[in-house]
């Protein structure tokens, strides 16, 4: 009874003596870098694990299913055992074109023929007579007709409309279709049948273009167990919400952003723990000393330590858990128009992997100092040993724990690679520098105190590297996170701006062009200019055919001709073919290039040439000089590279892989294209355009450039809460690193005032040595910022990289600046005693 009393009275004291060490302020930096690192890490973890279900969900949605099989034969899927289980919802869907007749026009038409159950996601709303009532589903014996079919064909609803061979009524428009594609060129509009009655229309006939899709809603072992069951063919692939498109680029970039910006926030904090932790077990050498000049054993240290690291990280967790669900709903709070109302969950993955990464983090920066500080011997407390106390290795294997984790943890992340890389060979290149640079500034004088500064500097070398290396990283991370945000805002602004085209006029016949350009001038309004357009095909490069042809003679060249489309067509569903190579692509001649492509080679010329897209240039390896053979209508025609362009497609603006010359193509018939901007309030300019030109398929982009440019503004101010994030975590190491640096010149400032100094030269000399390093720290740390940024963004981002001349002027004062803010009150503090 007696030993369980003095157990329990033992724990009491050790958990009284704990609390009373965090109380006293000594471990309240290593609380704060604990909670900074665990809310980082929990609300990034949380927000991505929900952006990314959205995202899946949204990009299966705009699949209308989870998986499509897309073929260019029927499939049977009755074998399929897993559907035979109901574990799997499937629809199906074939498309061909035909053409539409009414009594007053024709039009080729895209039909998509569904069955009752289309489309298991998202949403097909189909609008009738009453405009009250929305259908989801084609029902037999329906006809559903794109919006402007209405004015092409001059009809209305009810009306009868000669599809193919079949006579159908009109039952309304599609007023949204979850697999619209936004593409400039796509001249076939839509309409919406049964397949029911398929047979009717008489689409699918030998010999005729038919894509069928099978859509698959599922769980995912079940549809890993079809794609297991199924063995493709080189004309069959599957779909997925990977596949939806290019609109998620600028997503994409910004997630590389969180994650790299998560990544040195976690190394900020990561710095200041380290630090922190250090201090904390120097200034506690006394105390150990005399703990065991007064009996204390290794265990009794040990359980002392322990309980306090234990109750440290008690009160992290709650800080940092509830800092960390404030910064979520922070990071969220802008995109919460985009999101939907009912959000997924964030599951339990975000709490799990904030704790356990604060504790792989903290574990080798707390376990080897602490480990130093029990081996501390009980001298200490009368004479201060000049023999450091040793880490055992177990301790220094703690570092494996962070080390592994973040090679699992960032995996094959290039981006942050990249940044960790240029980190460690700057660190060392900059602690040269830095020492020389100090080394040149001892032939500047400026008097007794600076002379005594640049003294003190060079006495202590290895000190002084470590200070100017850590507050220059501080440094340049900032200016890193800083610069990165402005570079991906000024891109996308630059790539969607606020002028940005949102309507495009397709399918224009070469007598209308003028008039039409002229009509859009006369409105004033804001256009590209006119490009014709004709459809054709990359055939050969420097002879080297991509599809076998028969040789060609003057009596049978229309052979021949015939042959070369039937080889194409059989090329074109064949997955191991360039996807530029597998479809027709979209000609134009001009005798000046857009002003928005960018020339990187070569050099535009006048006859027989054209420009190359540098991204099909570099798949297809395609060169300057290099001679192109096309086809147009069966015709081939050649054509020498003369330059390469780069070329932006998410601009919303009119873009081509080849531009030629106009004598290469301007014999071939072509329709013309152009895009303009529609303000809000000329909605009446449309409808009058539509009525001059009946012919003219009009693309109106407004409500999904308005959307783009929303998504854009609401996630630059998630990227500035998260650089604003990363400001705090560099403000916070810089403090830690003056606070620590400072408090060890008590002893020094001591024996100054002994040997006479007055307080004013201390002063003046400790403002110098801190000025001093605060100068190389800024300028030094522009070099680095400027290096990092411009890898980051030219191998990273694949964005072009310029210079930032303010942050030059800007970094160094900012740097003199915090050092002075954060310094003065430490130095004063220093300085009280002396009076």
């Amino acid at each position: 009874m007696f030993n369980t009393a003095v157990a329990t009275n033992n724990r009491s004291f050790i958990v009284r003596l704990a609390w009373r060490e965090i109380r006293q302020g000594q471990l309240w930096l290593v609380t704060l870098a604990l909670s900074l690192i665990i809310a980082c890490v929990f609300a990034l973890s949380a927000l991505v694990s929900r952006v990314e279900a959205i995202i899946v969900d949204q990009g299966r949605s705009a699949l209308t299913a989870d998986s499509v099989l897309v073929s260019s034969q029927p499939i049977d899927l009755s074998q399929l055992k897993t559907l035979s289980t109901d574990a799997v919802k499937v629809a199906q869907q074939i498309r061909f074109g035909t053409m539409a007749f009414s009594d007053n026009g024709m039009q080729l038409v895209s039909v998509k023929a569904v069955d009752s159950v289309f489309p298991l996601r998202g949403e097909l709303n189909l609008q009738s007579a009453d405009a009250a009532l929305l259908e989801h589903h084609v029902k037999p014996q329906q006809l559903w007709l794109a919006e402007r079919l209405f004015s092409l064909l001059n009809v209305k609803v009810g009306d009868v409309l000669m599809l193919g061979d079949a006579e159908l009524t009109v039952s309304g428009r599609i007023t949204q279709d979850p697999e619209l594609s936004f593409n400039p060129f796509s001249q076939m509009p839509t309409v919406f049948i049964n397949q029911q009655d398929i047979e009717a229309v008489g689409g699918v006939q030998p010999g005729s273009r038919i894509s069928y899709r099978y859509y698959f809603l599922g769980s995912n072992k079940s549809l890993a167990d079809i794609r297991q069951q199924l063995i493709l063919t080189p004309s069959q692939r599957w779909l997925t919400e990977n596949d939806a498109g290019r609109s998620g680029d600028f997503i994409e970039r910004a997630r590389q952003y969180l994650s790299l910006t998560l990544v040195l926030v976690v190394l900020m904090a990561a710095a200041t723990l380290v630090l922190t932790c250090q201090h904390y077990a120097a200034t506690r050498k006394t105390a150990v000393a005399m703990m065991k000049s007064l009996g204390a054993t290794k265990g009794f240290l040990w359980r002392w330590l322990l309980t306090q690291i234990g109750l440290v990280f008690v009160v992290a967790i709650v800080i940092g858990l509830t800092l960390g669900l404030g910064l979520e709903w922070l990071l969220r709070y802008p995109l919460q128009n985009l999101l939907p109302d009912q959000l997924p969950a964030m599951g339990i993955a975000p709490f799990v992997i904030s704790l356990l990464l604060a504790l792989l983090i903290a574990l080798p920066a707390l376990g080897i100092p602490l480990s130093r500080l029990v081996q501390t011997s009980a001298i200490n407390s009368v004479q201060v040993s000049t023999i450091a106390p040793t880490s055992s290795r177990l301790a220094w294997l703690l570092l494996l724990l962070p080390v592994l984790a973040a090679i699992v943890w960032i995996g094959t992340n290039f981006l942050v690679w990249l940044t960790l890389l240029g980190i460690v060979g700057l660190l060392l290149v900059l602690a040269g520098i830095g020492v020389a640079a100090i080394a040149l500034l001892q032939r500047v004088k400026l008097g007794a105190a600076y002379s005594l500064a640049l003294s003190r500097v060079n006495r202590s070398k290895t000190k002084t590297a470590t200070q100017l290396v850590a507050l220059t990283c501080s440094l340049m991370l900032l200016a890193v996170i800083g610069l990165l945000r402005n570079e991906l805002l000024a891109d996308w602004q630059n790539t969607l701006p606020a002028n940005a085209p949102n309507v495009f006029a397709l399918n224009i016949a070469p007598e209308q062009q003028q008039s039409y350009l002229a009509d859009l001038d006369k409105a004033n309004l804001t256009r590209s200019q006119g490009y014709p357009v004709t459809r054709g095909r990359l055939v050969a490069i420097n002879d080297q055919r991509f599809y076998a042809t028969s040789n060609e003679t003057a009596t049978d060249q229309a052979e021949n001709n015939i042959e070369i489309s039937n080889e194409l067509n059989r090329k074109a569903d064949d997955e191991s073919v360039d996807p530029a190579l597998r479809r027709e692509l979209n000609f134009t001649w001009a005798k000046i290039l857009p002003s928005h492509n960018v020339v990187t080679k070569g050099q535009w010329g006048k006859a027989e040439g054209v420009s190359v897209e540098s991204g099909i240039a570099k798949r297809l390896n395609i060169r300057l000089g290099d001679k192109l053979a096309f086809t147009v209508g069966g015709l081939e025609f050649n054509a020498t590279v003369n330059s390469i362009r780069h070329v932006e497609w998410r601009n919303m603006k009119p873009n081509f892989y080849f531009i030629f010359t106009p004598d290469v193509l301007q014999s071939f018939p072509s329709t013309g294209l152009v895009s303009f901007r529609v303000g809000k309030q000329q909605n009446g300019l449309l409808n009058t355009l539509a009525n001059q030109y009946p012919t003219v398929g009009v693309l109106d982009l407004r409500m999904m450039a308005t959307r783009i440019q929303g998504l854009l503004a609401q996630i630059s101010w998630s990227l500035t809460v998260l650089a604003g994030l990363g400001v705090v975590s560099g403000l916070l190491l810089i403090m830690t690193l003056l606070r620590l640096s400072i408090s060890e010149r008590q002893t020094e400032i001591q024996l100054y005032r002994t040997l006479g100094a007055s307080r004013k030269r201390i002063a003046a000399t400790l403002w110098f040595e801190y000025g001093i390093i605060a100068l190389l720290a800024g300028v030094i740390a522009v070099v680095g910022a400027e290096f990092i940024v411009g890898l980051l963004v030219v191998k990273g981002f694949e964005l072009p990289f310029s210079l930032h001349p303010l942050m030059w002027l800007g970094l160094p004062v900012l740097a003199i600046g915090l050092v002075y803010l954060v310094s003065r009150t430490q130095i004063n503090k220093l300085l009280l005693p002396l009076r």
